[in-house]
């Protein structure tokens, strides 16, 4: 029987249909582009190829074309009976992710990988801050994140994809000498992963080093393809540090081709929570953001995430219709908040709403009632820095300087904040 690249058996006889998966599977976990495309190929090559239809059910959720997720999960699904255990293992854990049952799905997950550590596209869906732990909603969940890629870290091995994401995981607990070692190892492995250079971005970003970690990502992404599930997060790394450096222009630049709606390719999430910490940032740091741009993140915000259910989504959407003027949409995610984390998405969107009405102490008190466990909605360190920064600005605009500082200093020591607010200092 043909094997995967980690080993595990594939119930095809096709050397094609299995090469197309292999490269499928690289491209994911490369965040590369051509993913369902060669997810594809590898179905015309064997029509009865169950995970290659999963696998093309997997990328159409994460880029959020949820109409056509159903039809290859049901053709993976009608094949169970034909299949290795292992095969129906990852198909149930799978189906139950693509189903919205995030709970079910991660015991199952977890369960699955005891037995088949070395199953990739399984492991894969409980990595990085997106994934199942990253958001869970869960008190602790950045050293669960840890503590998961250690316990599979026997089983990988010099992995490149491995090695990114258990560099991700120690540098979000403050680990950053042994992520930096980690990460090295990976990029070593494949230079060309999108995942690695991310992470290697995260790296710079939370040593403080904005020309080395800027003329790292500008040389990097010259040749990613826009299609690629990260181009327009490492786009926003790009765009943050020539904020950093001044160069206003490169950043709207940046933002106009490859992180607003119509211009980039990625998943909706990423659009959104990238755009709106974006342009807030810039407004912070002096940088006047016209009254359109935020029209126009809430509407798309609107379009893509009309009910409220996924915290770090719906962070940025009240941030977005606050300072937009949607009073209505931002009522509507404080009275709906949804899904474990939704006690931090309604105190965070007062807040927002708060500073939208220069009510700017009460801003800083639902601030101060959500900030202390904010990892819980999800996203980086750098990305909740929006958080940092905010509670921070609203402290300067009561003229309280030293408790702004007092509070940057506590909770970010490592990073450097006077480009951050600029605007405000």
């Amino acid at each position: 029987m043909l094997e995967d690249q980690y080993g595990n058996e594939l119930s095809t006889s096709s050397q094609r249909a299995r090469d197309a998966y292999v490269e499928a599977v690289n491209r994911f976990l490369a965040a590369d582009g051509g993913i369902e495309e060669a997810f594809q190929i590898a179905i015309d090559a064997d029509e009865n190829f169950a995970l290659a239809h999963l696998g093309l059910a997997r990328i159409r959720q994460m880029f959020a074309k949820i109409s056509l997720v159903a039809e290859p999960l049901a053709k993976a699904r009608a094949q169970v009976e034909h299949l290795t255990p292992r095969e129906i293992g990852q198909i149930r854990a799978i189906g139950l992710l693509l189903e919205g049952k995030g709970p079910e799905a991660y015991k199952a997950i977890r369960s699955h990988l005891d037995h088949y550590p070395r199953d990739v596209m399984v492991a894969q869906t409980c990595m990085g801050v997106f994934g199942l732990i990253g958001f869970s909603g869960q008190q602790g969940r950045e050293s669960e994140q840890l503590a998961f890629t250690t316990w599979l870290a026997p089983h990988y091995g010099d992995d490149w994809w491995f090695l990114s994401q258990h560099a991700f995981a120690q540098l979000e607990v403050g680990q950053t000498g042994p992520a930096e070692r980690t990460i090295e190892r990976s990029l070593s492995g494949n230079p060309l992963s999108a995942n690695g250079a991310h992470v290697r971005s995260h790296l710079y970003y939370e040593n403080g080093e904005t020309e080395a970690g800027a003329d790292y990502l500008d040389k990097w992404r010259r040749n990613y393809d826009k299609r690629g599930l990260l181009h327009c997060h490492i786009s926003w790394h790009v765009a943050l540090w020539a904020m950093a450096r001044g160069d206003a222009a490169k950043m709207w630049g940046v933002i106009d081709a490859d992180i607003a709606p119509g211009s980039a390719l990625g998943p909706p999430i990423n659009i959104l929570t990238d755009l709106a910490a974006i342009l807030y940032r810039a407004e912070l740091a002096g940088i006047e953001v016209p009254a359109h741009r935020w029209r126009g993140v809430s509407e798309y915000a609107l379009n893509c995430f009309p009910r409220p259910g996924i915290a770090f989504a719906d962070i940025h959407a009240a941030l977005a219709h606050a300072l937009a003027g949607n009073t209505e949409a931002l009522a509507k995610i404080i009275r709906e908040a949804k899904g474990p984390a939704a006690d931090l998405v309604g105190a965070f969107a007062q807040a927002f709403g708060a500073m939208a009405r220069e009510n700017w102490a009460q801003a800083v008190a639902h601030f101060s009632s959500a900030m202390a466990d904010h990892a819980r909605i999800g996203g980086s360190r750098a990305q909740r820095d929006l958080l940092e920064f905010a509670m921070a600005a609203a402290f300067l605009r009561q003229g309280l300087s030293d408790q702004a500082r007092f509070i940057l200093s506590i909770r970010r020591p490592k990073t450097t904040h006077s480009h951050a607010l600029k605007g405000l200092l």
